[in-house]
């Protein structure tokens, strides 16, 4: 058993146990010609873990129709120097470049990066304007939006977004000018926080009307720490927000992430991962809660890879996925794993 496995602590990412991942239970691809959009993936080289091109190309390739993805930000490949609030321009770059790599057809047809959500501090209100502009020129105009996370929880088992971070980002004035910057781009905010700041989203949402808001990770949702053995308590309040924020209908939603932080599994324990099936099992009050609120026309599904490859196999991820969307119709589905996307993130 990999060692890093061992040491797993939910909300915190080590590097996926190839070995172990490999003792999953295998089953057909389910629905292998439907086209899937994966809204949320990483490319990084960090603390040793690689996950380029190639190790997401081996990924993509395990059985699903992928046929484009979307990139998001992960503190990768900052520029080392120059003015700090410009220094995230150098993740645009780096994943630009990758995507000129997919897009000249010698990795195959998936369109690797065809989205690219990258980051800016939008508490710099107005002044965000340049490193927006910045990044635009990056994206090559594959740039669709900012991810500016907010994770904040008291209990320090959980673990922040970022060490510094305080409550009640997304209710700041100097934000919500700079979501204002944000949205005269036509770019999209990609919000990350946990189920109990939801409140903040929605507030957000309501305070900024004419931004675009998407989700990430059907709102993060926390099964340990000081949340552990409180999973009806918590399903309720969680689905109390959601239904809330599905009444703004400039929100969208994220499907996926919910394996680290989640914790409906504990799968590092285990001498194999949980099968699709599991997953399916474990994810559908979620997943299904969600589409019944926002509809399938404003939710999408994600990978989160490699962060959730910690469990799971891709391909087992999607058959998870697809195993909770049988008895959806053919139009939801098209919008739930692709339509959805493209109208998002304006992919062409």
């Amino acid at each position: 058993m990999n060692s890093l496995r061992q040491q797993h602590r939910f909300g915190r990412i080590v590097a996926p146990d190839d070995a172990w991942l490999a003792l999953q239970e295998r089953e057909p691809i389910l629905e292998p010609e439907l086209p899937i959009i994966d809204t949320h993936h990483h490319l990084w080289v960090r603390d040793g873990h690689t996950y380029l091109l190639d190790e997401l190309l081996a990924d993509l390739n395990t059985g699903h129709n992928i046929v484009a993805t979307v990139f998001e930000e992960c503190r990768s490949m900052y520029r080392a120097d120059g003015p700090a609030e410009l220094r995230p321009v150098g993740e645009t770059e780096f994943v630009a470049g990758i995507a000129a790599m997919s897009a000249s057809g010698g990795y195959g047809p998936i369109k690797v990066a065809q989205g690219i959500v990258g980051y800016a501090d939008l508490t710099l209100g107005d002044r965000v304007e340049p490193v927006l502009e910045a990044q635009l020129r990056a994206g090559g105009g594959r740039f669709k939006g900012v991810r500016h996370s907010a994770g904040y929880d008291p209990d320090p088992t959980i673990g922040n977004s970022r060490p510094d971070m305080q409550p009640h980002l997304y209710e700041r004035a100097d934000f919500r000018a700079g979501l204002g910057r944000l949205a005269a781009h036509g770019l999209v905010l990609d919000a990350w926080c946990y189920h109990p700041q939801l409140a903040d989203v929605i507030a957000l949402a309501r305070a900024v009307p004419q931004a675009t808001i998407c989700l990430c990770h059907v709102g993060g949702v926390l099964g340990y720490g000081a949340y552990a053995g409180r999973r009806d308590e918590v399903f309720a309040a969680w689905r109390g927000s959601m239904a809330e924020l599905a009444r703004c209908p400039n929100v969208y939603v994220k499907i996926g992430g919910m394996l680290n932080r989640g914790a409906a599994l504990d799968f590092a324990a285990r001498p194999a991962p949980p099968s699709a099936a599991e997953w399916a099992a474990a994810w559908r009050p979620y997943v299904e809660t969600v589409i019944e609120l926002f509809g399938a026309a404003r939710c999408t599904f994600e990978s989160n890879f490699p962060v959730d490859k910690m469990g799971t196999g891709y391909a087992a991820l999607w058959n998870a996925f697809k195993r909770i969307t049988a008895a959806a119709s053919a139009a939801e589905k098209a919008d739930l794993y692709a339509g959805t996307a493209r109208r998002l993130y304006q992919l062409d």
